[in-house]
């Protein structure tokens, strides 16, 4: 099963080329962030024609999760247990979002950043961390909380289950290494994406039992260019974009890249897909038990 995630920058803009890449490159599930759309807005043509099934989460035009998966998708959900809101606390109470709450416990708005969906008895989470902005900014506060919120999920849910293949993944606006940051409008340290405080909330990730399925297969590559200053030729990039596997997960990816050539050609997104290919051969006697 071949599996991807993408910040595909407004699916409506990048629709032939997101849909013409899932082609090309045979990939059987999507998790799309940074969407920039509603549901009813999302351009579902393209990808039923081409035998992919939707499930969207978006409110409005920024930020946006989605699933694209030609293999049928299970317990799709929104949003995870203790999810901080950003912004200003609601006026009067919201709608449920499909059953899903559209506000965290102190009224504030929660943000379309995260969905989560099962298939082949593996448990996807598509995710979108918050920018963080600046580090004197509320909003680098609000990122540290949804990451450790985040982070407290995961230790429960493989708690509970410790052999489920689980993968968060998804852009992480974290360069964890300094060899993750070549863009020089960043100071290592003291410049958001880069600070000790968010590194420590993604490696703690690593102590919750998740670990970068991809940078063993692909050692070196960035996942973003920003568009200005000619950073992409200059390959000025950040990798920011991750699968980060439970053991169980980890286990059965066997080959993993990074999709460099989609940052060219006309309207290409910031971000490029991150792949991983991993093996459910029913003949396997080592696999979890899940997948009998």
């Amino acid at each position: 099963m071949r599996i991807a995630t993408w910040n595909v920058n407004s699916i409506r803009a990048r629709v032939d080329r997101v849909v013409d890449w899932l082609i090309r490159e045979d990939i059987d599930v999507l998790g799309m962030q940074e969407i920039k759309c509603r549901p009813d807005q999302f351009p579902r043509e393209a990808f039923e024609a081409a035998g992919y099934e939707l499930h969207v989460h978006g409110l409005n035009q920024w930020n946006g999760v989605a699933f694209a998966s030609r293999l049928p998708l299970e317990d799709v959900t929104i949003g995870f247990d203790g999810m901080p809101g950003f912004g200003k606390p609601a006026a009067r109470p919201r709608l449920n979002f499909e059953g899903f709450p559209t506000e965290d416990a102190a009224g504030v708005p929660l943000e379309a950043r995260a969905m989560g969906a099962t298939v082949n008895g593996v448990r996807l989470y598509t995710l979108y961390i918050p920018n963080g902005r600046a580090l004197d900014d509320p909003h680098w506060h609000y990122k540290l909380a949804w990451l450790d919120a985040l982070r407290a999920n995961t230790e429960r849910w493989l708690a509970e289950s410790p052999e489920l293949p689980l993968a968060l993944m998804g852009d992480w606006n974290v360069a964890p290494l300094d060899s993750d940051m070549g863009d020089p409008s960043f100071t290592l340290g003291s410049s958001t994406h880069v600070s000790p405080e968010e590194r420590a909330a993604l490696a703690a990730f690593e102590t919750a039992g998740l670990s970068d399925v991809v940078r063993p297969l692909v050692p070196e590559g960035f996942t973003f260019w920003d568009y200005t200053q000619l950073r992409f030729p200059r390959n000025e990039g950040m990798r920011i974009d991750f699968i980060l596997g439970s053991p169980a997960f980890a286990e059965l990816v066997t080959e993993a890249s990074i999709h460099r050539e989609e940052r060219k050609g006309d309207g290409p997104s910031d971000h490029v897909p991150v792949v991983v290919d991993i093996s459910l051969d029913e003949d396997d006697d080592d696999r979890p038990m899940i997948f009998g």
